[in-house]
């Protein structure tokens, strides 16, 4: 039977009168924090500052989520589950379940855009301005939002999961915590403690594929966090280059949700990926390893090897310790 959602890309409702999931009408709603709670309390950032894209800011404990009384009770059963998971570090966290880790952080993601939405809803209000939203980004909010329906139903993703998801243990402080999220591409960093998370929402896998080599000889290293960051800024730009709009199979069966990604080759002949440029990969690079100050011309000095601290010359991993970076004096 073919699957039926709300849809709140039909109406653009955005704001506090349904809930955010099922659409259901509220009279009194509840609010669920965009932010895991724990994260805001544990790392001081409910009062902190959050830029939005339009260059305004929120606090971050305003970013939340209207939801009904099932919702709200469903989010807060997959956050204390995460907080539980995430309390013991990598070691926990890299046991648990990747379809979890992923209704986790695509609520997550999914509530910064809602949020992103809303505001920028109210400022074309104000300007009197008709609403004008990009059908590619449309597609793609229409089926993260999709996808969560699994926080309220069983969901099978069938011949492959929908997104990529890694944990890598990282060599960092306790209170380590830095997240960075790029809407457009629907990818994810988060590192928190001895870990971090790299995840790709929306690409059917393809990133794990594309960068099949470099998680191979990463595999069970405890990496150091310029490692991690070199990591990201290699799948934040993939997710970039990423050229296909994926699109699914959805039905539903006895209350249990299907969800099969569909191929991305299809009738394109293009490679699912665009060609790698090296010196928009050393920006990207040169902007996430910025604790260290590196720059755009240090790090493609050498445009056929650009700078890595995950490989050596002869292409080997490398075991990075503190002593092992000069970090480089960035002047105002």
């Amino acid at each position: 039977m073919k699957a039926e959602f709300y849809n709140p890309f039909e109406d653009f409702t955005f704001d506090g009168t349904r809930c955010f999931l099922t659409g259901e009408k509220l009279e009194r709603p509840l609010y669920f924090p965009v932010f895991p709670r724990w994260i805001l309390k544990e790392y001081g950032l409910e009062e902190m500052a959050f830029k939005m894209l339009d260059e305004n800011f929120k606090r971050y404990g305003e970013l939340t989520l209207p939801c009904c009384s099932e919702v709200y009770n469903r989010l807060e059963i997959l956050d204390r589950q995460a907080e539980e998971g995430f309390k013991g570090g990598y070691e926990k966290v890299v046991r648990l379940d990747s379809v979890f880790l992923f209704k986790w952080i695509a609520k997550w993601v999914y509530g910064i855009i809602f949020n992103e939405i809303q505001m920028g809803i109210r400022q074309q209000v104000m300007s009197g301005e008709p609403l004008n939203f990009s059908q590619t980004l449309m597609h793609k909010f229409k089926n993260l939002h999709t996808m969560l329906q699994s926080l309220i139903y069983d969901v099978e993703f069938e011949s492959q999961n929908p997104f990529s998801i890694r944990v890598f243990e990282i060599d960092s402080p306790e209170d380590t915590y830095n997240y960075r999220d790029e809407i457009n591409t629907l990818v994810f960093s988060l590192k928190v403690k001895n870990l971090g998370i790299i995840a790709c929402l929306q690409d059917n896998e393809a990133n794990l594929r594309y960068h099949e080599q470099v998680l191979k000889d990463v595999e069970g290293e405890k990496l150091h966090p310029i490692q991690f960051e070199e990591l990201c800024g290699r799948f934040f730009y993939s997710s970039y280059l990423f050229n296909r709009l994926p699109d699914y199979m959805i039905s539903f069966l006895e209350n249990k949700l299907y969800i099969e990604p569909m191929s991305l080759l299809g009738v394109n002949s293009r490679p699912v990926f665009d060609h790698w440029q090296v010196k928009t990969y050393g920006q990207v690079l040169e902007n996430f390893w910025k604790p260290w100050g590196y720059t755009l011309f240090e790090i493609i000095k050498d445009p056929e090897n650009p700078m890595s601290f995950i490989y050596n010359e002869d292409r080997e991993f490398i075991q990075v310790k503190d002593g092992d970076i000069p970090t480089i004096s960035v002047s105002n």
